[in-house]
């Protein structure tokens, strides 16, 4: 049977089970510690799912708050819920988990976490992709809802754009990067016949190696584009995550070794393809989010996470950096690498950003060869060469200068190893983005690039140019119509030769730039406007309107002071 046919069979059957309703064979194991506020809208949302569940297994971590009573007192009134309470605390996720695991008593498994929730239908959809396609694992789209503001963003959607079935992992090496457990439903006998349990005990990053477990043992997998999991995120809360609480080194480490291991486990079981695919995901996603934030620690952290890095990446071998040799996160691991002590920092930032930006100088070797710079030359950037435009590392730098008849914005576009002239830019699309609501756009003019003539030390050939610029001035009163909110800065770079390129911009931060202004305003009194550069360097704005917005302003200011 061919893919195509599979798939219709999966979706078949998922729409089957939607008209039919699926049996009671789901299991629900909800974990937590120390969640009062939130546990109980976990576990509600689990028995909400209707038939399908058979049961809910709740394990406390041996908690202090009181959460133990509430699930006692919630599952007097509900047969299917379990309570199981930890008689010591684990320090981590993976040990109740496994906990859970081994009270269930259902064809079928999913995890939750005390404070997340399973959206209406989340189950149903899993099982009825299950049974339609007889897999071992479905999986679903899962999305991060920042708290307070609700904002959500899809974990890995590429994953979930449409239905599919997957007789073996090796044929989709994508899913390596879906390291959540939680957003996954699997059949109980395969976990148990295959003896896969998360790590015991303080492990971060556990869902990292069971998932490598999973897709190690070779199972047929379902995905379906339905939203069946709600990863609450609350970045404002005294107590993180763990896996949001990234501000010691030892969660670098515990990262670094989850990582370690996720590859060790495919590799030992002959899944290749899929171990280089964790590697690379290593390199792309782990290692270019902890690169944007190494500027905000201090002198310690960062020489015990450089001393780190280069211990994981020197496991790495030649297959291992030839793939994609061009890609943004394998150009910062050769540096690390190249490099005994921690340097360039702001550079690896911007490299490190979302799109890349790689940012002058632009150094070359005796020979020609684009280098990383005058002092790491053997990190060679020669495969940029051969990377098409709307994939290069492009260079924008943008500030906001005040003048007697308003706010200008200044771009410049950097040359790349000649790169750039080659394709001719010509206009730069301006936007101005909301942070929360990615679909709210402010639109900017459309502004025609002219060439700049080369400066000193670029590393580029005289007679071409060293940069192209473009100016003109911006409403910083439009974003006002939307209240308060933080606005991101984005760029559409288009070529002559029709190529164009998405790129954010870097903030420059001298003297006056990133100064906060109140605005007259005729509608709102008066707005509150704050440029400043974001953690990878970029240019975004915070605005406040009227009022009610500057009083936000105050109290979120002294919110920040007080924590």
């Amino acid at each position: 049977m061919n893919a195509d046919s599979e798939t219709a069979r999966a979706t078949a059957g998922h729409a089957a089970g939607h008209d039919v309703g699926p049996p009671a064979e789901v299991a629900v194991v909800v974990i937590g510690y120390d969640d009062a506020a939130h546990v109980t809208d976990a576990v509600r949302s689990a028995l909400a799912q209707g038939a399908a569940v058979r049961e809910v297994v709740a394990v406390d971590d041996c908690s202090s708050d009181g959460s133990a009573g509430l699930l006692e007192r919630l599952s007097a009134a509900e047969p299917r819920l379990k309570v199981i309470r930890r008689r010591a605390n684990s320090g981590g996720c993976g040990t109740p988990r496994n906990t859970g695991l081994d009270a269930v008593t259902s064809p079928y498994v999913m995890f939750l976490d005390s404070d997340d929730v399973l959206p209406p239908g989340s189950v149903d959809a899993l099982l009825a992709a299950a049974e339609g396609a007889h897999a071992e694992v479905v999986s679903g789209l899962c999305v991060r809802r920042e708290l307070p503001s609700g904002r959500e963003v899809p974990w890995q959607p590429r994953l979930y754009a449409m239905h599919a079935v997957v007789p073996r992992p090796a044929r989709r090496p994508r899913m390596v990067h879906d390291t959540l457990c939680v957003n996954k439903l699997y059949r109980t006998a395969f976990l148990r016949a295959h003896g896969i349990r998360f790590p015991e005990g303080r492990f971060p990053y556990e869902d990292v190696v069971f998932t490598a477990r999973v897709l190690a043992a070779a199972p047929r997998i379902a995905l379906i584009p339905d939203l069946v999991y709600v990863w609450h995120v609350r970045r404002s809360q005294a107590r993180l995550s763990i896996s949001l609480d990234r501000s010691g080194v030892e969660n670098w480490r515990s990262r670094t070794q989850a990582c370690r291991q996720a590859y060790e486990v495919l590799l030992g079981a002959g899944q290749k393809e899929l171990a280089r695919t964790a590697r690379a995901k290593f390199l792309d996603h782990d290692l270019r989010m902890y690169v944007r934030e190494l500027g905000l620690r201090d002198t310690a952290y960062q020489r015990a996470w450089w001393e780190l890095t280069r211990a994981h990446l020197a496991e790495y071998d030649a297959d291992d950096w030839a793939r994609n040799p061009a890609a943004p996160g394998r150009l910062i691991g050769r540096f690390v690498l190249a490099s005994p002590e921690p340097r360039d920092l702001p550079r690896l930032r911007e490299l490190a950003a979302r799109p890349a930006r790689l940012y002058p100088p632009y150094a070359r070797a005796q020979d020609g060869t684009p280098v990383w710079s005058d002092a790491v030359p053997q990190v060679s950037l020669e495969p940029l060469r051969a990377r098409p435009v709307r994939a290069l590392p492009l260079a924008v730098d943008a500030e906001l200068r005040p003048g007697a008849r308003g706010t200008r914005l200044r771009l410049r576009l950097h040359e790349l190893y000649g790169r750039v002239a080659q394709s001719r830019p010509e206009t730069v699309d301006v936007e101005w983005r909301h942070r929360d609501d990615g679909d709210v756009v402010v639109g900017g003019p459309r502004l025609t690039l002219a060439p700049c003539a080369v400066a000193p030390g670029t590393g580029e050939t005289a007679g071409s140019p060293d940069a192209w610029s473009a100016e003109a001035a911006v409403d910083l009163l439009a974003p006002a119509a939307h209240g308060v909110g933080t606005w991101d800065l984005r760029l559409r770079i288009r070529f002559r030769d029709g190529a164009s390129r998405n790129v954010t911009a870097h903030a420059l931060t001298g003297a006056g730039l990133l100064r906060r202004r109140a605005v007259p305003s005729a509608r709102h009194g008066v707005v509150l406007v704050q440029p400043y550069a974001t953690h990878s360097g970029a240019l975004a704005l915070r605005v406040a309107p009227g009022v009610r917005g500057v009083l936000s302003v105050v109290r979120a200011r002294l919110r920040r002071l007080l924590h």
